[in-house]
């Protein structure tokens, strides 16, 4: 594939998805801290504002499990230090970092896995919203951010990741990881325009 990806078109009918911004990658001594997550927090924050003050749905995807981890299956497995996020452990790495907060009326998404809409009731929920279109910032961009892009295309929504409003372990992972993004599952836009979006 060759060239620049397609876009998808209008923007309508948004909803923000902020995906997995919590301590544990926010923070110098988190378990999965990230070299610089301050500009992506930054425009999470800042997608946040936009979208509270046009009056679109915000919507925010954590992981949480129970004490015994009984509901991570292969992925706690595959990860064990996402023991970190379950009920009771110690550090509340999976707290929403902030100053990000959730406000009452936005839907917090409890989720086991990496897709905001894997085993969750998202896709009906943004349905019966009437959204049509999901801004995606957050983190990992090669792992919950991905996944829960595909998985929003996959259930018949229009993603949009906002390339400075994520971030992951190394620059090269997160710009491979927003080129494959923008080639197969989403558009890739940059904060302004997504915030321009989302104010228009």
């Amino acid at each position: 594939m060759t060239g620049i990806p397609p876009r998808s078109g209008r923007v309508p009918r948004p909803a923000v998805l902020v995906v997995d911004m919590v301590r544990a990658y926010t923070e110098p001594d988190g378990p999965f801290a990230l070299p610089d997550p301050g500009p992506a927090l930054a425009g999470c924050g800042a997608l946040v504002d936009a979208a509270r003050a046009g009056g679109h749905p915000v919507v925010w995807a954590v992981v949480r499990y129970p004490a015994d981890l009984a509901d991570g299956g292969l992925f706690v497995r595959k990860v064990p230090a996402r023991a970190v996020f379950a009920e009771g452990a110690t550090g509340d790495w999976g707290a929403i970092a902030p100053p990000l907060t959730p406000v009452p009326g936005e839907t917090v998404v409890v989720r086991r896995y990496a897709s905001a809409f894997l085993g969750t009731a998202l896709a009906p929920a943004l349905a019966t919203a009437g959204v049509a279109t999901l801004v995606v910032c957050g983190v990992p961009t090669s792992g919950c951010v991905r996944a829960s892009a595909a998985d929003a295309r996959a259930a018949g929504f229009r993603p949009l990741v906002v390339r400075d409003a994520c971030t992951d372990r190394t620059v090269g992972l997160h710009e491979g990881n927003l080129a494959d993004i923008a080639a197969t599952c989403a558009d890739v836009v940059d904060l302004g325009e997504a915030l321009a979006r989302l104010s228009g």
